[in-house]
C-alpha cells in the first residue's frame, strides 16, 4: 500500500496547484488504479463506472469526466519524465535495454483519429492484409522484475501514412513522420533522462537498419548500441587491414567480402559451441557461433552471432563489441516481452477496446493505458516478496500481470489508502470489491 502512495503521489504531484489541477490530479490517479484495477476493459464509459460505484466518486457527471479524458492540458510529458526516473534498478549490466517495435489496432467506425488501411503482415487467411486501423510506434524498457523479464511501455507516437496526411490537404496540422524517425526522437527523449548512460536499442529486422541507426548515432553518439537480426542476403565483410599500404587514394573501409548470411550459416556450422542461457523463462542449451565482421548497411563493425536449431538458423548482430554471445542471444530473446506487454496492454488492460474518435481522446487513453501497465511493473519490482502465481500454467513458473494487478487492487481498498485518494468510500464497496477480485482474471 505505501509503494502505491509513493508512485501515484509523485505522479500526483506534477500537476500545478490549482483548483482545476488539484481536481485533475485527483481523477488522474483514480483513473489509472481504475484500469489497473481487473474489474473490466478500459473503455471510457467502463472507468466511469468504475469510480461511481467502486471508489465511491458518486459526484462526477459523465459530460465532465469525458471531458476531462479529452483534456489537451494534462502534463504527459511531465508524467512520462517523472515515471522513467521513478522504475526502480533501471540498468541491466549497466545498460539501458529498449525495445523497439510497431503494432496495429484494429478499429471499426470511421473518423477515428490514427486509422487508415495499414498493411497486417501476421493477417491470417480469414483476416483481411489492409484493416482499418491504428499502427502505434513503442519504445519499452526490458528489465528483469523478480526473476523474469518484462517490457515497461515508455513513450509512443501514432503513425500516419503520407497519403493519409497528403489526402487531408490542409484539414489536419499532421507532418508526416517516418517510423524510424519517429523512433529516434522517443529514444533521444528517453536518453536525455538517463544521462551518461550506455543504451542498447534491441529490435527486429525491419527497423535494425541505417535509417535508424545513423540518427542515433548522430545524436548520441557511443553511448548508442544496437541488437537485431541480419536478413539472410545481407552481405558482410572482413575488417579492414590494420596496416594499408601506402599509396594514393584512401584507406579501405572494408576488408574481403566473406558472403551473405545464409551462406556463411552453411561454412560456419561446424565451428559452432554449446552455451546455456536464461532464454524465454528458463535456461536452455543454444548452439552458437560469433565473428566480428564489417556490415555496409550499417558502415561499422559488429558482432554477429549465428544461431543453430535442429532444421534452421537464426543470424544477429550487435553493434556493442564487448558483449559476450550468452548476453547477445538474451536480450535478443528479451525482445519478445514487447510483444507481451502488446498484449497485456490491448487485451488485459483493454485499450484494444476504447470508442474514443477525438483525437485528444484517443491520446490520452492510450497514454493512461500505457502508464498503468508501466506503474502495474514498478509496483512488481518494488516488492519485497515475488508474486505467487493464481493460475499454474505447465511450463510457466513466474507470475503473471494478472497476478500483479490483483495485489494493487487489494492495496487500493484498504481503509488509509485516502491519503493519495482522498475522496471518502463507503465501507461496503471493500466487500463488493473483494467479491469482484475473486471473480476476476
Amino acid at each position: 500500500m505505501f509503494i502505491l502512495h509513493d508512485i501515484l503521489g509523485k505522479l500526483k504531484n506534477e500537476f500545478v496547484h490549482s483548483r482545476k489541477d488539484d481536481e485533475r490530479a485527483e481523477w488522474f490517479i483514480n483513473t489509472l488504479l481504475a484500469i489497473i484495477i481487473p474489474f473490466t476493459s478500459a473503455k471510457t464509459s467502463n472507468l466511469l463506472r468504475c469510480l461511481r460505484h467502486l471508489f465511491g466518486f458518486t459526484d462526477i457527471g459523465r459530460k465532465r469526466y469525458y471531458t476531462f479524458m479529452a483534456s489537451p492540458k494534462l502534463p504527459w510529458q511531465a508524467l512520462w519524465r517523472r515515471l522513467w526516473k521513478m522504475i526502480p534498478n533501471p540498468l541491466t549490466n549497466e545498460r539501458l535495454l529498449l525495445a523497439l517495435d510497431d503494432y496495429i489496432n484494429p478499429k471499426t467506425g470511421k473518423k477515428i483519429f490514427g486509422c487508415a488501411n495499414i498493411f497486417d503482415h501476421a493477417a491470417k487467411q480469414n483476416q483481411s492484409k489492409y484493416p482499418w486501423a491504428q499502427n502505434v510506434v513503442v519504445v519499452g524498457l526490458l528489465k528483469i522484475v523478480k526473476g523474469r523479464w518484462v517490457c515497461l511501455p515508455l513513450n509512443y507516437r501514432f503513425y500516419h501514412m503520407k497519403k493519409s496526411i497528403d489526402q487531408m490537404a490542409g484539414k489536419s496540422k499532421i507532418e508526416f513522420e517516418s517510423k524510424l524517425d519517429q523512433a529516434a526522437q522517443m529514444i533521444t527523449e528517453i536518453a536525455d533522462i538517463f544521462t551518461n548512460t550506455a543504451i542498447i536499442v534491441v529490435t527486429d529486422s525491419w527497423f535494425g537498419n541505417n535509417g535508424l541507426w545513423k540518427p542515433l548515432k548522430g545524436k548520441l553518439g557511443q553511448r548508442i548500441h544496437m541488437i537485431s537480426r541480419l536478413r539472410s542476403n545481407n552481405n558482410v565483410f572482413e575488417l579492414p587491414d590494420a596496416y594499408p599500404k601506402k599509396g594514393p587514394g584512401r584507406p579501405r573501409k572494408y576488408g574481403k567480402k566473406l558472403g551473405n548470411t545464409s551462406s556463411l550459416a552453411d561454412r560456419y556450422k561446424h565451428r559452432v559451441q554449446e552455451f546455456r542461457i536464461n532464454l524465454y523463462g528458463r535456461v536452455r542449451t543454444v548452439v552458437a557461433y560469433d565473428r566480428i565482421v564489417m556490415l555496409k548497411t550499417l558502415k561499422c563493425p559488429v558482432r554477429v552471432v549465428w544461431i543453430y536449431r535442429k532444421t534452421r538458423w537464426v543470424a544477429l548482430f550487435s553493434t556493442d563489441l564487448t558483449l559476450s554471445v550468452p548476453e547477445i542471444i538474451e536480450y535478443y530473446g528479451a525482445r519478445w516481452k514487447i510483444e507481451a506487454s502488446f498484449k497485456e496492454l490491448k487485451r488485459d488492460i483493454g485499450s484494444a477496446d476504447t470508442q474514443t474518435r477525438n483525437t485528444n481522446a484517443v491520446k490520452n487513453h492510450l497514454h493512461f493505458c500505457m502508464m498503468a501497465t508501466s506503474v502495474t511493473w514498478i509496483y512488481a519490482s518494488r516488492l519485497d516478496k515475488t508474486p505467487s502465481r493464481r493460475h499454474a500454467v505447465i511450463g510457466r513458473n513466474h507470475f503473471a500481470f494478472s497476478d500483479v494487478r490483483r495485489l494493487i487492487a487489494k492495496a487500493s481498498t484498504e481503509e488509509n489508502f485516502s491519503l493519495v485518494c482522498p475522496e471518502p468510500r463507503k465501507s461496503k464497496l471493500n466487500s463488493i470489491m473483494s467479491a469482484l477480485l475473486r471473480i476476476a482474471a
